[in-house]
């Protein structure tokens, strides 16, 4: 899925970029009343970030049953790669 950076924000004072920067405090419920309100306001004007949401809840709740033990070595080692070559800019070096 595709999100337009500035849908929504007209009627919510929140951008789609701003939720998908919230999501995880909001998921969390690490929001502030305030902004637990506006993202929630957002999620009922937006025609994309509700399905992101429930994506991003649906991959939290079956990864979140992972241990260590489940991923092999190989594995490991190529996701602490990836990760540190990640940047900020939201992909690889």
């Amino acid at each position: 899925m595709t999100v337009d950076p500035s849908a929504g924000a007209e009627a919510t004072g929140m951008a789609c970029r701003e939720l998908v920067e919230l999501v995880t405090d909001y998921l969390e419920d690490a929001l502030s009343p305030a902004q637990r309100a506006r993202f929630e306001a957002h999620l009922l004007e937006c025609d994309d970030c509700p399905m992101y949401v429930d994506q991003l809840r649906t991959t939290v709740r079956l990864v979140g049953r992972l241990t260590e033990a489940d991923v092999s070595p190989g594995g490991r080692d190529a996701l602490l790669t990836h990760f540190r070559t990640w940047t900020r800019a939201g992909g690889p070096r």
